[in-house]
Formats: structure tokens, sequence, C-alpha cells
């Protein structure tokens, strides 16, 4: 017992330490602990095999005879199967000829080179056999008069929104609007020197086609924002045509310090 002599005060309990909680580890900790990845870390595509709707026309021409020409397994597809064919044959390299139905059904990856006019219709009529597909649109919506090429803004907003849009159980991409069809089908050029700006809302799509842009020779995909900024990506096509007959050129785009 203490005892008090008048006016002291009691004494104070001692202060508890100070308290510890533990707690589970949760996702944010590993991520967090997790090194980050790489972005270059891309995954291997050959295996895949690459399916061009609109084929026999010249963008799509181009690129089925690069990827065919790097390795790739390719089919190109037209309305009419005795076109791709044709256009099979001339290429060479391995590629096949199939209507687009075909084409969609065997392809693992399926770019969409169809003229602007015909991207809606093509799509819609291909919804099933595209389905599970990882689509690739490199359409640009473009009009032209008197005073050359301008952008047109679909009510999607772009024609790779248009293309998720229509395609509701495809995993949609945007890719490959900045390649000169000229410099594609040349035999004579080894590398294309350019970037490929890649557009898609899920990592692992995007991915895969930057890897498939870099096999393709001087080729490098860089990945460039979601499906929302599309628009602006197509666009630019209208700019590279000025730049083209200003200067009798084949302009690409190259991205700095990345």
């Amino acid at each position: 017992m203490t005892v008090l002599t008048p006016g002291a005060r009691p004494p104070r309990a001692p202060r508890p330490g100070p308290r510890t909680y533990s707690r589970p580890m949760t996702s944010t900790d590993s991520a967090q602990k997790a090194p980050a990845k790489d972005p270059w870390d891309l995954p291997d595509v050959s295996g895949l095999v690459v399916g061009v709707l609109g084929g026999t026309g010249p963008q799509g021409k181009g690129l089925a005879y690069r990827l065919a020409r790097a390795g790739q397994k390719v089919i190109i597809g037209s309305r009419a199967a005795d076109r791709a064919h044709a256009a099979a044959e001339e290429l060479g390299n391995g590629v096949e000829g199939a209507d687009n139905a075909e084409t969609a059904r065997r392809s693992d990856i399926v770019i969409v080179a169809v003229p602007w006019e015909g991207h809606g219709k093509t799509l819609e009529s291909l919804r099933g056999e595209l389905a599970g597909k990882l689509v690739v649109d490199c359409v640009n919506p473009l009009g032209f008069d008197k005073q050359g090429a301008y952008a047109l803004k679909p009510e999607e907003g772009s024609a790779a929104q248009q293309a998720a849009a229509l395609l509701p159980d495809s995993r949609v991409t945007a890719a490959f609007h900045h390649l000169s069809a000229v410099l594609l089908a040349d035999p004579e050029i080894e590398e294309i020197d350019t970037d490929v700006m890649v557009l898609g809302e899920e990592r692992a799509d995007v991915e895969i086609v930057q890897a498939l842009a870099g096999r393709i020779p001087g080729m490098r995909g860089v990945f460039s924002g979601r499906l929302r900024n599309a628009h602006q990506v197509e666009a630019l096509v209208a700019n590279l045509i000025s730049v083209n007959r200003r200067y009798k050129a084949h302009a690409g785009l190259r991205v700095t310090d990345v």
C-alpha cells in the first residue's frame, strides 16, 4: 500500500508498449514486391496461324507477304475463295488462300485489312467465326477530296471501336495502320524501318501483337494505349499521305526514347 503525503499526486500506471498487429499478406503487397515486368519481354508467336481478311488488297497482301516471309503461317481471305487462292499462289512462302469465313475459323490471330466502306458489314457477317479470336484491326477510315485525304470519325469513335462493338466475343486490338503497302510488297527491301503503334484493352493481347510486328525485320510494336485512343492513330494516316505526296516518299513512324 502506498501512503500519500498531503498535496502529492498518485503515481502513474506504467504505459503499455506499442501494439503490434499482424494481417495476412494481400495481393497488393505481393504486387509491390514483385519486380516490374520488362515491357520488351514479349511472347513467342512463331507457331500461331495468322489470317488476313482483305488479303487480296494492297495492305493486306503486303502484310501477308512480310509475315510469311518471316516464317509465320499465313492464310489470306477474300469474299471470293478463287481470288484468295490466286493471290496466295502469287505470294508464295507457304501462304494459303480461302474465303473470309474459313480464314477466320482456321486462324489464331485475324488481321482486318478490308476497305473502310465494307468494314462493319464484313465483321458483322463473321461474328461467329471470329468469336474467341484475337482480332487486329488496321483499317483507316478516310475520305478524299480535292484537298487530299482527311480522317473520318465513325459513330463508335474509330474503326477499332466499331470492331469491338460488333465482335463482343472477340479480343479486339488495333495495329499496322501506318505501313506503306508499296514497301511491304517490294521483295528487294529486306527491312521495314518503322514502329507499329499497338492499342488494346488487355496487356497479354497487346504483347502478342507487338511480338507479331517484331517478326518483320526492322519493325517494332509499341504499346500506344487503349482502344479509346485508336481514332487519332487511324487519323494520322491522312497526315502521312500528305507527307508522301509532298516528298515523294513512303513515310512511316519511329517512337523515340523507348
